[in-house]
């Protein structure tokens, strides 16, 4: 082998394992220190450092390096929420967005809402360095948006307040029985006949892609892996009354959007 191309392949290999450690210092690595030193019982506890800290936020929240980390299906699911949204009738209706999300999706997610006539969109985190970060993104819509710091797990919104509520690769960072709360939460603030549009990983067919995304979760996503069975977001709202479901797979399987409908 020349020597240029053991330096290609050096670097190459250098610049993967860095990548990989740094994201796995900021996920993962965080919660298991935050567990070391007993910091896990507040609200946030879940909630990893690359979304917490605003530098950090500004550093990653690059459209290539997301649409990278999701291996370019990116804009295809947003696509699939985004055209669903355009479809509804969201006229003079509330647009619920559940936690803030990296990338395009939430300056997509709100065109889409107010090309079909919504009259205001809410955006709610529990972290105020993303709603801060979020406002950069949407000048455009100023008018339509409102932005609250709130709990996934226990939103302040009424009961019904919402037509439409989006919620984009949440799931899989919450511990388990945090799942179940946000679905019921999410459910809960639609009003009759409103959808919940739920961007997720999903259990790939192929099994070398599944091995991979199993390793990927076991490394640096904890709670991702229960999605696949115990915690299958189809099973969790089909188990409501009245709730339907419709899913729709990416990339040999691997990433889901699930449209959810409340019953009239």
């Amino acid at each position: 082998m020349s020597a240029w191309l053991s330096y290609t392949v050096f670097a190459v290999v250098l610049v993967l394992a860095s990548t990989a450690l740094f994201f796995f210092t900021l996920t993962r690595g965080a919660l298991v220190m935050r567990g070391v030193m007993g910091r896990l019982t507040h609200d946030a506890a879940h909630v990893y450092p690359i979304y917490s800290n605003m530098r950090l936020i500004r550093l990653v929240d690059w459209q290539p390096v997301i649409s990278a980390i999701l291996l370019f299906q990116y804009s295809h699911l947003v696509s699939i929420i985004a055209h669903g949204l355009r479809r509804d009738d969201l006229q003079g209706k509330q647009v619920l967005i559940t936690s803030c999300a990296f990338g395009n999706v939430i300056p997509r997610v709100v065109d889409a809402a107010v090309a079909s006539g919504a009259r205001q969109v809410l955006i709610a985190d529990i972290i105020q360095n993303e709603l801060d970060h979020a406002k950069t993104k949407l000048a455009d819509h100023a008018g339509h948006i409102v932005y609250m710091r709130d709990n996934a797990v226990a939103m302040q919104q009424p009961d019904a307040s919402v037509q439409a509520n989006v919620m984009f690769f949440l799931l899989h960072e919450l511990p388990h029985h945090l799942k179940i709360e946000a679905l019921n939460e999410a459910m809960r603030v639609l009003a009759p006949g409103g959808k919940l549009y739920l961007g997720e990983f999903h259990r790939p067919s192929p099994w070398l892609l599944r091995a991979l995304s199993w390793t990927y979760f076991k490394v640096f996503e904890p709670y991702g892996l229960a999605l696949w069975d115990s915690h299958d977001p189809v099973l969790q709202l089909q188990a409501m009354p009245g709730v339907t479901c419709e899913r729709h797979t990416a990339f040999f399987g691997n990433f889901q959007v699930i449209v959810a409908t409340k019953p009239a």
